[in-house]
């Protein structure tokens, strides 16, 4: 008997799809399952595909691209439809994809198979119907759509292999999984799951030329797939003792591919038979291109962070051996983007005379170019410290050296314009003693540093400044010079720990001084430093500062440094705890030029900030106004400058506040008596009234105003 008419004998037809000519050859029965007249005609393709449900059509282009690639059947189940657009009836096509190469050195391909009748159950039966276009698809592209999202947003190796190991495929679900990776001739373990410790033990170093599905895969590009134990054991003889005590039952191996090379091979084992239909085979590579772009983007990520965090790790200095009396803690946190690396940094310098330097600067920028430079300039900072300059030396040299690493004038048009535009940076300088807690601050346009009191109470110290280094070589900084007492914590940081989050300045600052506040400060647990700094990066960086935003409209993200500073005493929680018999006094102290007048705000919003718990509201407005008239009244008679120093000392509700202000003049003041239009000439009046007491003190050159004032001591009529 013929094979065809055995073939016709099962109602199973042939066709020939000839894609190079775009013509279809039909028997007499496959042309009778197309519902055209049974016998042997060769007809376009187009004629062919009005046949066919279109959705079913359009799956047949990816079974047969499958195919071609896996060197392996193209199956597809069809739906047959009539003239007038009804399904006449299903069929099963099965075909081999032949490759066959054009005179014009194109490759095309030509399908030869059989098609066959599909019996569907009829209503009311218990048969089991398989679906074409309805449940499975849908929960296919789900599948794959959830499983792509996933896949983007790992971020490591590791989330990449549990993300890979969490996927429950649509009908079929492996138990064990492996991703193998390539090391030069070497096969190797990436990760796997659905096994125990140590059983990728034997495939961890295997060469590409041994006879295991994996090491093929890789060397071919082609995916294999084993429905069977019988399958693996006739085709890789030498390593099936290796898979069979893991009691699977299919597998498939899928190379993992990126931009045409092969990086790896996932697998996928079964201990459930698996038959690897078209679709199964579709959605397993599906999976595996999106594992290999996955693990691609981890690995460069990966790549990035290791050079980020090796790059910021060699610039970022250690914090130097212990202070006696001191201890310091420090942050820092690139959150700029890209590499995630940037222009803040800190140093600790060791000077010859015996004291220390704390520098915090940001240079402009939060991209390599800007790292590069942090480094220098921190270089050449520290280079400049360790001769011995002055702090306002050091800031004068490195703008000068920031501004010649700039192309100079005229540079070549060939230049490249962005790594030799002009860049800025704001740099903190203090020098302190740590015998005395003297501290000698220069400032380049850099946020002033603040205060945490013994008591627990936070100020800003208002310091002279200049401009930022790099923009004018020769630029003076002036000093500042305080006291940190015993018990009292300084707080450096860039402009990313205020403004992060959407805040300005202002908001910016009332958050950090809330955490400042409210930081642990328990005495004896030098680790509340290294608490209070943790705290710092999280009111500004944590998950809840996401839902704090500041009045900015957008949330512009910056890198954060972060350098604390504390001075051993009662109340300060970094070192032995200090006994006091009372409470702390409470002291600040500014120096208001003739140059900058504008200072005086200043000068009364420190008076403020330090009385910021005062129980009389009215004594504290009395307070800010004489302090005004204080420091106007240097500023306007004298040609010097005005000293301001306030100190509150006794417990709360009963507390002394003291206020002076010394400048170099001897003319003394005296009472006056000012016209009702008189724009000055009140100071005194002002004090005899709102003042509790006050007084004049010559010194030696120029004098001292001061006055005194008692918390609730004036109580109210009966």
């Amino acid at each position: 008997m013929r094979t065809e008419d055995v073939l016709a004998a099962v109602a199973t037809g042939l066709w020939r799809w000839d894609n190079a000519s775009g013509t279809v050859s039909l028997d007499g029965e496959a042309a009778r399952l197309l519902g055209l007249p049974a016998e042997p005609v060769v007809l376009p393709e187009v004629a062919v595909r009005s046949r066919f449900h279109p959705v079913d059509w359009n799956e047949i282009n990816g079974i047969v691209n499958l195919a071609v690639a896996e060197g392996t059947l193209a199956e597809a189940r069809l739906r047959i439809m009539d003239v007038d657009g009804r399904v006449m009836r299903t069929v099963r096509s099965r075909s081999k994809p032949l490759e066959r190469w054009s005179a014009d050195g194109s490759l095309d391909y030509e399908l030869i198979g059989t098609i066959q009748e599909i019996a569907e159950p009829q209503p009311g039966t218990t048969a089991v119907h398989t679906p074409i276009t309805g449940d499975w698809r849908r929960s296919r592209e789900a599948f794959l759509l959830d499983a792509g999202r996933a896949l983007a947003e790992a971020r490591s190796t590791a989330e990449v292999l549990r993300v890979a190991a969490s996927l429950s495929m649509p009908g079929f679900n492996p138990d064990g999984l492996a991703v193998f990776g390539v090391a030069g001739d070497r096969l190797s373990v990436i990760g796997h799951h659905g096994h125990d410790a140590g059983d990728e033990g034997p495939f961890t170093d295997m060469t590409l030329d041994t006879d295991y599905p994996a090491a093929e895969v890789v060397r071919t590009g082609r995916a294999i797939y084993l429905p069977t134990p019988d399958d693996y054991k006739r085709r890789f003889p030498a390593t099936w003792p290796l898979a069979q005590r893991f009691d699977r039952v299919s597998w498939a191996f899928l190379p993992l591919i990126v931009a045409g090379r092969t990086m790896g091979a996932w697998m996928a084992a079964f201990k459930q038979p698996a038959s690897f239909s078209p679709d199964e085979r579709s959605v397993l590579t599906t999976v595996a291109r999106m594992l290999a772009q996955a693990l691609q983007r981890a690995g460069v990520a990966e790549s990035e962070r290791e050079l980020t965090t090796g790059l910021q790790r060699s610039m970022m200095p250690q914090l130097g051996p212990e202070i006696p009396g001191m201890r310091i803690a420090a942050r820092y946190v690139p959150t700029g983007g890209g590499l995630q690396v940037g222009g803040d940094w800190y140093d600790m310098i060791p000077l010859p005379s015996g004291r220390f330097a704390l520098v915090i600067g940001d240079v402009q920028g939060h991209d390599v170019r800007a790292a590069g430079l942090m480094g220098q300039l921190r270089i050449a900072v520290r280079a400049y410290a360790s001769e011995g300059h002055r702090p306002d030396a050091v800031l004068s040299r490195a703008s000068r050296f920031l501004a010649g690493l700039c192309a100079p004038e005229g540079a070549g048009a060939e230049d490249d314009s962005d790594a030799r535009s002009p860049r800025f940076a704001t740099c903190l300088y203090v020098e302190c003693d740590p015998k005395t807690g003297t501290l000698e601050v220069a400032r380049a346009g850099h946020p002033d540093p603040a205060v945490r009191m013994a008591d627990g109470t936070v100020l800003m110290r208002p310091t002279a400044g200049g401009l930022p280094l790099g923009i004018v070589p020769d630029t003076d900084y002036p000093t500042t010079r305080f006291t940190l007492e015993p018990g009292e914590t300084l707080m450096l940081c860039t402009d990313g720990l205020i403004e992060t989050g959407g805040h300005d300045l202002d908001t910016g600052w009332a958050r950090l001084r809330a955490v400042l506040e409210g930081g642990t400060h328990e005495a004896g647990a030098h680790e509340d430093l290294e608490a209070l700094a943790d705290l710092l990066v999280q009111a500004v960086h944590g998950p809840s500062s996401h839902h704090t935003t500041g009045p900015l409209a957008d949330r512009r993200e910056d890198d954060i440094a972060v350098v604390l500073l504390c001075r051993e005493g009662g109340g300060c929680g970094c070192g032995t705890a200090v006994a006091h018999p009372a409470r702390p006094a409470r002291r600040t102290m500014l120096t208001v030029a003739q140059a900058e007048p504008e200072r005086i705000a200043g000068a009364r919003r420190q008076v403020r900030e330090l009385l910021h718990d005062w129980a009389d509201e009215e004594q504290l407005d009395a307070v800010v106004l004489m302090v005004s008239e204080m420091v106007t009244n240097v500023l306007v008679h004298t040609d010097g400058d005005a000293l301001l120093v306030a100190e509150a000392v006794g417990e709360l509700g009963e507390r002394r506040l003291r206020v002076e202000v010394a400048d170099s003049s001897d003319e003394l003041p005296h009472k006056r008596h000012p016209g009702e239009m008189a724009s000055s000439g009140r100071g005194v009046l002002l004090m005899e009234m709102l003042a509790d007491a006050w007084g004049v003190d010559p010194r030696g050159e120029g004098k001292s105003i001061w006055f005194e004032l008692y918390e609730q001591s004036k109580q109210p009529d009966a």
